[in-house]
């Protein structure tokens, strides 16, 4: 079975969920299971862990490492788990939310999947390989502006002009096909500092763009209101500044509450809800950075359901 040393800030995780043992949780990016692990070792014979992952890898290898009849998988994007669970009425019924939105170690790690500029591989980087187009079929049909657009707004990169004018250069001769032609297309361009390879801006902004990750980031926080129950906990991990943006202000929005001007009717004010409490945010550990590289950026926001809806 896997094992949780690799997960990100794994212990702040769990103690941030306040596990109750006869709980129901969901962990809306079940990866390798590490985080999955840890919540159903805290879990009794009676509590429930909810599982979401769209890359069917993922789903494979949890149905042959785990067997565990308190954990339930489900092969989908976390953006239909509203969904989902609305038609088996648990809206609100829900005491944790997890996510953790890096890309898994072994996607990484698995030069087929195109995730990785180190490693040559087909320039892919679809989460869900069954559905949508790859990178290499997007360069085809984009413009050098678009490119330009999706670099700069999921990547922000200064240079993204200039990158995607050296990709234009470079198709007028072939097609881009693999990892390490692009990786050496926008090297050639940006020049970065030892310890960061010149393209990580780069394949970030073309994985979020063509996985539609913040749009489905932000539809899904918004499900979390109705999924929750009073006192029920959201945890989310995000390891750039554009995610932890999108967690930051959802969370914001919905713990703060305006003040009504004296003699104002409540009824006719228009005051916000308070529907969540901030707890607030954690990093990784160094221990842990030393250990494990990719925590580095990592950022744990927590927050908490408000046991009922200020009126």
């Amino acid at each position: 079975m896997s094992s949780h040393h690799q997960s990100v800030m794994f212990d702040e995780s769990i103690i941030g969920l306040k596990l109750k043992s006869n709980g129901v949780y969901i962990d809306a990016t079940f990866g390798r299971g590490g985080h999955a692990l840890g919540i159903l070792e805290k879990l009794g014979d009676q509590g429930k862990l909810i599982a979401f992952d769209q890359d069917i890898t993922a789903i494979e290898y949890a149905n042959q490492q785990f067997n565990d009849s308190r954990l339930r998988l489900i092969h989908s994007p976390f953006v239909n788990m509203h969904q989902i669970l609305s038609e088996e009425e648990l809206l609100g019924k829900i005491d944790g939310i997890f996510m953790d939105l890096g890309v898994s170690s072994p996607q990484l790690d698995n030069a087929e999947r195109g995730f990785s500029f180190n490693t040559e591989g087909p320039l892919d980087m679809r989460m869900n390989q069954s559905s949508g187009i790859s990178v290499a079929q997007w360069l085809v049909s984009a413009d050098k502006v678009e490119i330009a657009n999706v670099i700069y707004e999921f990547g922000e990169e200064r240079k993204s002009r200039h990158i995607a004018s050296a990709i234009k250069r470079f198709q007028q001769e072939q097609p881009i096909k693999t990892t390490l032609q692009l990786a050496n297309i926008v090297a050639s361009v940006v020049k970065t500092k030892k310890n960061k390879h010149p393209a990580t801006r780069t394949f970030q902004a073309m994985r979020i763009f063509i996985n539609q990750e913040l749009t489905q980031l932000s539809e899904t926080l918004k499900q979390t209101i109705n999924l929750l129950a009073p006192e029920g906990r959201l945890c989310v991990i995000s390891f750039h500044s554009i995610e932890d943006r999108i967690v930051k202000q959802f969370i914001q929005q919905h713990s703060k509450q305006k003040q009504l001007p004296k003699g104002l009717p409540i009824m006719n004010s228009g005051i916000e809800q308070t529907l969540l409490k901030d707890l607030g945010k954690s990093f990784a550990s160094k221990e842990e950075v030393n250990n494990n590289k990719r925590s580095r950026s990592a950022i744990l926001r927590i927050a908490q359901r408000t046991t009922k809806d200020v009126e």
